[in-house]
């Protein structure tokens, strides 16, 4: 069940690019709701731009189950830590809450 639900929501990619991604900063260019929640968090679409050491700033897509708590200091023009795959600048992952306990 849990595999579905990652698939579903994004997450098993963004587990795989967080597990080997290069890591960047980007600015939120735009967030909307994709009507999908998981454990009451929503799952939000998001268009960033990426800026990596070495690489010219970037726009991708991608999804991420952010805490309901969370969302207000993650609107557009915010500054986040992403992790990309540097060989696929269409693959990136927040990476919010690594590290967190």
């Amino acid at each position: 069940m849990a595999t579905l639900v990652d698939h579903m929501t994004g997450e098993d990619e963004a587990k795989a690019i967080r597990k080997t991604g290069s890591a960047a900063r980007a600015r939120v260019l735009q967030i909307w709701d994709t009507g999908m929640t998981l454990n009451h968090d929503p799952v939000v679409r998001f268009r960033l731009e990426v800026h990596a050491e070495g690489v010219e700033p970037f726009e991708a897509t991608t999804n991420a189950i952010i805490g309901r708590l969370d969302i207000p200091q993650i609107q557009p023009g915010a500054d986040l830590p992403v992790r990309y795959d540097p060989y696929d600048h269409t693959r990136v992952a927040l990476d919010l809450y690594t590290g967190r306990t």
